[in-house]
């Protein structure tokens, strides 16, 4: 499924059913900032089938787990900000992101593309699966799954295969059809959009609408939100992430957005991960 940010190609979700595929057609500027290190932070090793994988783990022991899924750039800055801050919030998480792109961070769209051409997205649920299993093995009575733009799809995705999960979060992406149907989802979703989101039919707001719908059959606890003003990928408030969103043509700069964003997220989960 080609998706477009503008009358730019966003990515490339490369499921063999899909009939889309697209390149990229303009230039993107290249960011300098690479994944970094977090002292707080630890990296563990998860084994899953014949193969092992990478996860960087923070947060209280014997806490509700989250498992936190990264954006198309790869396991960088970014997705460590979101997970320090959720091991911070009340009452406090064991937060753990698995590293889907097994160490490739995209410095640039076009990388971040090449990245999630290739991503096995089955495989993907499949380190979802394992990283809910870890946390459950590790003192995590719940876990909940969240994630933003390619990693929203996989957390609702997840909701719908990953049994173990308890509660998710999804920020600005809907799976498509051949990986998996909203309407069978297991668990609670709450999910967030922005209204300016124009990346169509994954994250704009007739995909936040859609979404909407597919939920309502679910027979599932279930909240979807519109932020007015909102672009995509509106939850990155980071120096680092706002010069990257300005780059890919996102100019709001709306923290309060983010703010009411992040205390909807903390209200649902700690309502749906509570022992």
């Amino acid at each position: 499924m080609a998706l477009l940010y503008g009358s730019r190609v966003f990515f490339n979700l490369n499921f063999k059913a899909s009939k889309l595929s697209r390149t990229l057609t303009h230039s993107y500027p290249r960011f300098q900032v690479r994944s970094m290190a977090t002292s707080e932070m630890k990296k563990i090793q998860i084994q899953r089938d014949d193969t092992t994988f990478d996860a960087y783990v923070v947060g209280k022991e014997d806490a509700p787990g989250i498992v936190v899924l990264q954006e198309w750039w790869g396991v960088d800055f970014e997705i460590k900000n979101h997970a320090l801050k959720i091991s911070k919030l009340e009452p406090g998480y064991k937060a753990l992101i698995p590293d889907l792109y097994r160490g490739k961070v995209g410095l640039d769209a076009a990388e971040a593309q090449h990245l999630m051409d290739g991503l096995d997205w089955q495989g993907a649920v499949k380190d979802i699966q394992a990283s809910v299993n870890w946390l459950k093995a590790n003192g995590s009575q719940k876990v909940g799954v969240t994630g933003y733009c390619m990693g929203g799809a996989l957390a609702i995705a997840s909701s719908v295969l990953v049994s173990e999960v308890d509660a998710v979060v999804a920020f600005y992406g809907v799976p498509p059809p051949e990986l998996a149907d909203p309407t069978n989802t297991k668990v609670p979703i709450q999910a967030h959009f922005g209204e300016l989101d124009n990346i169509v039919g994954f994250s704009d707001v007739k995909a936040a609408k859609g979404l909407e719908e597919k939920l309502k059959e679910s027979g599932k606890p279930f909240e979807v939100h519109l932020y007015p003003g909102a672009t995509h990928a509106f939850m990155n408030t980071s120096p680092e992430g706002i010069e990257r969103r300005k780059g890919m043509g996102a100019t709001d700069e709306n923290e309060a957005t983010a703010e009411l964003a992040w205390s909807r997220f903390q209200s649902w989960m700690s309502c749906y991960l509570a022992a």
